[in-house]
């Protein structure tokens, strides 16, 4: 599953640190959801979500098979 947290938190001007302090994880986890290399829970894609004043479905993009 592909998701835009890197670039909606470039736009944003804040770092990994302060995304995962604001949604309560790790700036590691914040690292591996960018690069694709974990999913997040849907809890934790509520809280990124809503940080960002979006739905999910606009930050995390869900490929159809």
């Amino acid at each position: 599953m592909e998701n835009r947290i890197s670039a909606l938190r470039r736009a944003r001007r804040i770092t990994q640190e302060e995304l995962g302090r604001a949604v309560g994880v790790t700036r590691q986890t914040i690292i591996s959801l960018e690069n694709g290399k974990c999913s997040a829970s849907l809890q934790l894609a509520h809280r990124i979500a809503r940080y960002f004043g979006l739905t999910i479905e606009e930050v995390f993009l869900f490929e159809e098979e």
